[in-house]
């Protein structure tokens, strides 16, 4: 018997294994969903891309009106997904020790005195970060490091958050009077921006039946913050084919304008295109895509429903293209489906 037999049954099994893995996470991200739904009425794709974010060990960026229920949502993910969450609401006033904590001097009942660290909100597994758009770039950069480096430093020391740890932040897109626009380099930090729509007339008659009564129904934890760091592990398990690794760069690399392939409309409209990391985004986040859609790998149609999403916040239209009224979401859609058609072509 030569080697080859002997490997070959090892490699089958593992191969076995990998997809009863993927498909048991990806029953759990359906029930996820469905508790989420209890208290969070409709909106699926929002909820998806969450949950995308989430399991890709990503942070994400919820763009939408007062009122839309986005820390509805945050609160629900807490318990659905079994986090210890913290919210915090921005305001031009808001200092970095406000977030990330400082250290009091404290005296003890024999007179001596020493410092004491006090945690601040930072210090947890969710993080709800409320119109972060309204703190002062030195908070902003603060939250920076905590969301990259996953620890903070105060006072020299450098300090562990926790694990796992995720940031969703939120924006008002109306009110811009009195804010601190985010700079590409923490926008680029978010995973995911998830655009959070009014809801259609059906789901918002169900909004008013569902929480205007007495009682109101309330979610169940699904997964635990180790089964998380279990499910991110797994995503990155997951294989993916040339024909989608091969999609995902042409579709990024047609982005730039300055690129000697990118379509005209980009070099018409776009300022600066998406980096590696968009890539790497996208690497990740149509995994978890196919995961809640009961696929073991990903698929060209994965990368359609994720380009705007890990895409739009990455790249920025031009003055002449912005003061000609154009659509950064609509020229994404666009390209994509070029790249989709050229490579189907192919």
């Amino acid at each position: 018997m030569n080697d080859a037999e002997f490997v070959m049954p090892e490699l089958s099994e593992a191969t076995t294994d990998l997809v009863a893995d993927i498909e048991a996470l990806g029953e759990k991200l359906i029930a996820a969903k469905q508790s989420i739904g209890a208290r969070f009425i409709g909106q699926d794709r929002v909820v998806e891309l969450v949950l995308a974010s989430l399991v890709s060990g990503g942070h994400a960026l919820l763009i939408g009106l007062p009122g839309l229920g986005k820390t509805r949502l945050v609160d629900t993910l807490s318990v659905v997904m079994g986090l210890n969450g913290n919210r915090v609401q921005f305001t031009p006033d808001l200092m970095p020790a406000d977030i990330l904590g400082s250290e009091v001097l404290e005296t003890a009942n024999d007179g001596s005195r020493a410092f004491r660290f006090i945690e601040g909100p930072v210090f947890c597994q969710l993080l709800m970060a409320d119109e972060i758009n309204r703190a002062s770039p030195r908070t902003q950069s603060a939250l920076l490091q905590a969301m990259q480096e996953k620890s903070v430093t105060v006072a020299g020391e450098s300090r562990a958050l926790g694990v796992p740890f995720h940031v969703l932040a939120t924006q008002n897109p109306l009110e811009q009077e009195g804010t601190y626009p985010l700079p590409e380099a923490q926008l680029d930090r978010f995973l995911v921006q998830i655009d959070v729509p009014y809801p259609d007339r059906d789901t918002e008659r169900d909004i008013l039946i569902a929480t205007t009564g007495v009682n109101e129904a309330e979610s169940s934890a699904v997964f635990t913050a180790d089964e998380l760091l279990a499910a991110q592990t797994l995503v990155r398990r997951m294989p993916v084919g040339d024909a989608v690794v091969d999609m995902i760069l042409d579709l990024v690399r047609a982005f730039r304008p300055a690129e000697p392939d990118a379509p005209q409309i980009v070099r018409d409209n776009v300022s600066w295109g998406p980096g590696p990391r968009a890539a790497q985004a996208l690497m990740l986040t149509v995994r978890a895509q196919a995961l809640l859609h009961g696929r073991l790998a990903p698929s060209a149609e994965d990368v359609i429903a994720m380009a705007r999403p890990v895409l739009s916040h990455r790249m920025a239209l031009s003055f002449a293209a912005r003061a000609r009224g154009a659509d950064l979401g609509a020229i994404i859609d666009d390209v994509t489906a070029g790249v989709t058609r050229s490579e189907a072509a192919a």
